[in-house]
């Protein structure tokens, strides 16, 4: 079920309020594999790679709508504020995250360079959460949630 949800929210932030109904493919088996297949060691999910990928606005910060930072400014509020000692503390952190990514996919109306950027940052941080949300052990959970901080706290050097 969360495999469904979580490929549901992949097609939100691809479509992302996109006027010109493109068709878009997602091969949501790759992250789905990465997720069955994940086993706490060296993983692309504690890695942030993306920042190979990402781009600048010629040097600068890429102008982001008012929501999709009202939804980061949100991830960073509760990483902050939620206490993570247990691993349902991890879990219920993976949900408030989850609920303000949903925030930003919802809210979304970035178009063009930007918006291509934003998924960029996005992609990576979705699958973070959904792993941290299906962690076992609070040692996985732990280094999840550096990885997800890192992720998060990266944003503010791309968009403003």
């Amino acid at each position: 079920m969360k495999h469904v949800i979580f490929a549901i929210s992949l097609l939100a932030l691809i479509s992302c309020k996109d006027s010109k109904n493109q068709e878009k493919v997602i091969n949501t088996d790759a992250v789905e594999a990465t997720h069955e297949g994940y086993n706490g060691e060296a993983s692309n999910l504690y890695a942030n790679s993306w920042i190979k990928e990402i781009e600048t606005n010629d040097g600068g910060k890429w102008e982001a709508n008012a929501e999709t930072n009202e939804g980061v400014q949100k991830m960073q509020n509760n990483i902050k504020i939620q206490s993570t000692n247990t691993l349902d503390a991890y879990h219920k952190l993976a949900e408030q995250l989850n609920d303000d990514k949903n925030y930003v996919i919802k809210n979304c109306t970035m178009k063009g360079a930007p918006h291509d950027n934003l998924h960029v940052w996005i992609l990576p941080l979705m699958e973070k959460i959904e792993a941290l949300s299906e962690s076992k052990t609070v040692e996985e959970a732990s280094k999840l949630k550096q990885s997800i901080v890192e992720n998060v706290n990266a944003y503010s050097n791309y968009f403003e």
